[in-house]
């Protein structure tokens, strides 16, 4: 079937006062039967609108007529080369021959193309130089000349006696007959040799095939400048090696004569390096610069070595006789400056001979060595590339950065490689600036030196990423650079890598990270994608309720075996840096010792029972049918054998050992493993005394009293006797489950409240927020207001028609303030709302949120947050005393600080935190009560937070710092006091997050979960609870994981432990 591409146009009149009318049509050359209809219709239509003004088209006159009709089937004979110059035999068919009569401009012209082309010098042009392939026989082939000729002159050196050399210009034919005297040169033996008959009709052969093609290729190139082309060094050789074996045809007598065929072999090594390029043009591939360069100066050597071994053994014919051997063994000692002295020439022209080829190589090869040097030095700049071979056989990952800081690297290499899977990855890094000082040192050590390699370039470029051997890579991180003070353009750049990579390697897993939220949906293809700002937000906003949750989840995510700290006399040191060793593994129920157990059990009893036999801490499961992961389902939830388990332990099922040597103690009901299972010189109260419970509650909108979750068993808790705790079933009473309605507002604020408490949030109803800031935001059922506040009433410092109020201390708020301070209220302050106001958070325990802005905020902002109950905004900033007490900071409980853009980056890197650790300290010694939570953007920095010059224990927590930092701890700085406490933190302690997930795909799953990014029906939060002196009758931790998941079905997960004062001196040092 064939398809015409037709361009029709139509006649349109234009009527003016002073403009002609013009007419303009275009048509195919060859016009169908219908074309006098068309131009009658459109006569047709020039005539209905002659009495309009201006440019009218009426559609309605116009008639599509069917293709058919129009264009007459073509011949089978017919084919698109013919369509395209054109056939006589159609063009003689009587039907067009009829149309064609009728008018004799209609007569059809033949037009050729390319005609230029045609002629025989551009053919013999584009068969010679032109063409790739072609030009490259005809160098392979002239190549291969130059190499038959060298060696016809090493075959006529090794046939040829100087004696029996014929002289035509000699008496008798003969330079034996002339007379010698002593030190005389014998100039005969340098002009004539005796050259054998088939060696001399072959060289003539060669040299004949030779100069004509030399003489094609000169008048092929031939540019308007004949004596260019004369005086080139390839032509005159040419010249030198082949015109006197053609002179010899015609004149017999100069067969013997000497012609330096050696000279050619100049003419293979530039024919050489033009046939190499000629490869590389065909084959479509590229070869290095230093490549090319090492290939020269080889080639130059064995040249300069040959042409002088040659020579000087054919000019030493006239004196000491020497063989091409030790003409050649001389050329290398020479060359090599070794000079024994026991092969020298004797006579001054190969005396003379000697000289030129050391000036020559004293001037040609250091400047090839330079340029060698140069190129060296840029490869080591630009990394050169990684070898197909290598990727073929071997697996790497590619690491995409703007620029590449040291921290930045030893985190990813250190996290990285610490899974054993991939100790035989390579890590290949594309960045286009050129590598840091000290990044080249790290990467020269030993340990990385064999695995990393660093390219210069950009993803944007193929060629660079055909470098990198990016679509045989098994992933892709790209990463962002936060210390950009543009931060939208360095999301926009890593867009673009993104977009780049995956042009190219359509296959290769995506690991992208994002800084701002709303460009989040620009690499929603990608297979792993982490938003900065959402991250940070939501964690620091969970710092607040569920204190030190950045610390459980930036340890979570980090991969340590926990060594850390065991060297330490301090008990919570060594505990602490034992559990920091807990991370996130799966495994399928029907493959585990853990859990295979408890298949067709609830999840909460196999979550109980798995940690008090093994000590592992089940906290989530995902159905083989679903894709959503739930972090504890509940009682709810049966287990099957397809589910598959996510849990926390110290290594992975895979690589424990089972050692049953406390079997007595499991008869007798005593916990086996716990956080305190070891001995301990500490009495009971001081073990749990001031300790708080992060725990994974269930999904539940009406949860009882926390006060009720720990309270005593009145039976059995008489005397000395420990109470005992209600034991955990096996599947739960479907009587006991309470029904889980999202929407109900029958939570236990509301009906087991006074009438004074229920004033708090009694106005308050449950739904989605109706406006979402960016795309790509994940729905939160929250708490929100039954209207929109209007924007005049969100500014704290301002009073509206609506109300007088100033400061906070006028809006009498029950609750305690959170106050973040950031310079701009962006998209990402959104997810810090999110969390505060889940619809799970208790409402009468909802903290008012106050906004201090060093900018206020747009319109756009303020429409996604202004249906949220209490959250207000003021314009001001931490260093101003009177702002920071207008919006209440005397009634607050926790003030956020978040790292300030403008600030991230400076002159020395770290000092980008000097003004917000400056500004920090200042309230922390005005407020001490305060509880400050920082962002910063170095983690190296947090050891200057509360700040205490002469504090002993400070110090001491430096030295266990250092200590940890040379053992090779990634966790150097989890000792300090600020990060321990969750009063510190930096973004750049969860890009370990990122590197992970390439190992274990759920990992941004579950920490969205835990954060409260994301919800699943059926899924647990994250919340928190107090222990008070009088809960210390659950003693240990294994009896209050017993006691939370019999009464509230919660699994806990971690505790934090605040500094005790209830203690003597002795007690309370040993804490």
């Amino acid at each position: 079937m064939n398809f015409f591409f037709n361009l029709r146009g139509t006649f349109v009149k234009q009527i003016a006062e002073d403009r002609p009318v013009a007419e303009a049509a275009m048509s195919p050359p060859r016009r169908s039967s219908s074309s006098h209809g068309d131009r009658t219709s459109t006569e047709n239509l020039q005539k209905n609108n002659s009495s309009n003004s201006g440019v009218i088209l009426d559609i309605s006159t116009l008639k599509m007529a069917e293709v058919d009709s129009e264009v007459p089937p073509l011949p089978p004979r017919y084919r698109f080369r013919d369509l395209l110059l054109g056939d006589q035999t159609f063009q003689n068919d009587d039907r067009y021959q009829e149309e064609y009569s009728m008018d004799s401009t209609n007569a059809q012209v033949q037009v050729e193309f390319y005609v230029n082309e045609n002629t025989f010098k551009e053919r013999l042009k584009l068969f010679f130089i032109k063409n790739q392939r072609s030009s490259l026989r005809i160098r392979l082939f002239n190549f291969s000349l130059k190499i038959l000729t060298c060696a016809l002159y090493i075959l006529r050196v090794s046939l040829d006696n100087p004696k029996d050399t014929p002289c035509p210009m000699c008496q008798n034919n003969s330079l034996t007959n002339t007379t010698e005297t002593p030190g005389e040169i014998k100039w005969g033996y340098i002009f004539w040799v005796n050259r054998r008959v088939p060696v001399w009709a072959i060289q003539v052969t060669v040299a004949l095939i030779s100069f004509l093609e030399t003489m094609l290729i000169t008048y092929l190139s031939y540019k308007g400048n004949i004596w260019e082309q004369i005086f080139q060094i390839s032509f005159i050789l040419e010249m030198i090696n082949t015109v006197p074996f053609i002179i010899t045809i015609f004149w017999p007598p100069l067969r013997n004569i000497f012609v330096p065929v050696f000279l050619n072999c100049w003419l293979a090594k530039g024919a050489l390096e033009n046939m190499i390029n000629d490869f590389h043009r065909a084959i479509q591939r590229t070869h290095s610069a230093m490549f090319n360069q090492v290939f020269i100066l080889i080639c130059t050597l064995l040249c300069l070595v040959f042409t002088g071994a040659c020579g000087i053994q054919h000019l030493e014919r006239a004196g000491k006789e020497l063989s091409l051997f030790d003409s050649f063994y001389f050329c290398i000692v020479t060359f090599s400056t070794v000079g024994y002295g026991d092969v020298t020439p004797q006579i001054w022209p190969s005396q003379l001979l000697v000289v030129i080829l050391i000036c020559v190589a004293l001037v040609v090869l250091p400047l090839q060595f330079e340029e060698l040097a140069y190129l060296w030095m840029e490869s080591q700049k630009l990394g050169g590339n990684y070898s197909r071979h290598r990727a073929q056989t071997e697996k790497h990952v590619v690491l995409c950065v703007s620029s590449l800081k040291i921290d930045l690297l030893m985190d990813f290499l250190n996290e990285f490689y610490a899974h054993p899977r991939l100790q035989d990855y390579y890590v290949v890094i594309l960045c286009p600036t050129e590598i840091d000082i000290q990044v080249r040192r790290i990467l020269q050590i030993p340990l990385w030196s064999q695995r990393v390699i660093y390219l210069q370039g950009s993803a944007l470029k193929d060629q660079d990423l055909m470098r990198a051997k990016m679509d045989d890579a098994e992933a892709c991180f790209i990463l962002s650079s936060r210390n950009e003070v543009d931060r939208t353009a360095a999301d926009h750049q890593t867009i673009l890598r993104a977009w780049a990579a995956k042009d190219f390697a359509p296959n290769c897993p995506l690991y992208v990270q994002i800084l701002k939220p709303e460009n989040k949906f620009h690499v929603k293809f990608a297979d792993h994608v982490v938003c900065e700002e959402e991250f940070k937000y939501a964690m620091l906003a969970l710092n607040c309720v569920c204190p030190a949750t950045s610390t459980l989840v930036t340890l979570l995510v980090h991969t340590s075996r926990g060594q850390e700290g065991q060297l330490s006399p301090e008990q919570w040191q060594r505990t602490y840096g034992r559990c920091s060793g807990n991370e996130v593994y799966h495994i399928r129920l029907c493959d585990s010792k853990f859990f295979g157990e408890y298949d067709g059990k609830s999840f909460t009893y196999a979550s109980f029972h798995a940690h008090k036999k093994y000590g592992v801490c089940l906290i989530g499961v995902k159905r083989e049918d679903n894709k959503s992961i739930m972090l504890n389902p509940g009682p709810r939830h049966i287990m099957a054998a397809t589910d598959t388990c996510y849990y926390i332990n110290i290594t992975k099922e895979e690589n424990s050992a089972f050692i049953f040597k406390q079997e007595e103690k499991h008869n007798k009901g005593l916990p086996v493993t716990g956080l305190y299972d070891a001995p301990s010189r500490l009495p009971v109260h001081s073990i749990i005394a001031s300790m708080g419970t992060v725990a994974i509650d269930l999904q539940n909108p009406d949860p009882p009293e926390e006060s009720s979750k720990l309270t005593l068993p009145t039976e059995n808790g008489a005397g000395s006797r420990r109470p005992s705790i209600a034991p955990v079933l096996e599947i739960a009473d479907s009587s006991a489950i309470l029904p889980c309605d999202l929407l109900s507002d029958q939570s236990e604020d509301e009906t087991n409240q006074s009438d004074e408490e229920g004033s708090v949030g009694s106005d308050f109803v449950k739904g989605y927020p109706p406006n979402s800031p960016y795309i790509g935001s994940s729905p939160t059922l929250c708490h929100l207001l039954p209207q929109k506040a209007p924007f005049c009433c969100l500014r704290l410092d301002k009073g509206c028609t609506h109300n007088s109020f100033e400061d906070a201390k006028a809006y009498g708020f029950k609750n305690k303030l959170i106050i973040v301070s950031a310079e701009m209220a962006g998209n990402g302050l959104y997810n810090f709302i999110v969390p505060l106001r889940a619809y799970y958070r208790p409402r009468k325990e909802l903290n008012p949120i106050v906004l201090l802005l060093d900018y206020p905020p747009d319109n756009h902002f303020l429409e996604a947050i202004c249906c949220f109950p209490m959250v207000y905004f003021m314009a001001g900033t931490i260093d101003n005393l009177d702002n920071l007490l207008q919006c209440g900071i005397i009634y607050a409980d926790n003030l956020v600080v978040v790292d300030k853009e403008s600030t991230m980056s400076a002159e020395e890197d770290y000092m980008a935190d000097a003004k917000t650790i400056v500004n920090v300290q200042t309230m922390f010694r005005l407020f001490p009560s305060l509880s400050i939570i920082t962002e910063l953007t170095h983690p190296s920095n947090m050891r200057f937070m509360q700040f205490r010059a002469k504090d002993c224990y400070s110090l001491a927590l430096s030295k266990l710092e250092k200590i940890e930092r040379d053992k090779g701890s990634n966790l150097a700085f989890m000792f300090r006091l600020p990060f321990a406490a969750g009063r510190v933190f930096s973004i750049s302690m969860l890009d370990t997050l990122l590197y992970q997930s390439f190992v274990k795909d759920y990992m941004i799953a579950i920490a969205r979960l835990l954060l409260g990014l994301d919800t699943t029906p059926g899924s647990g939060y994250l919340c928190a609870m107090k222990i008070t002196e009088e809960d210390l009758w659950i003693r240990t931790y294994g009896r209050l994981f017993q006691k939370l998941c019999s009464s509230s079905a919660e699994i806990p997960i971690g505790i934090y432990r605040t500094e005790s004062h209830m203690f003597s001196t002795s007690e309370a040092s040993s804490v």
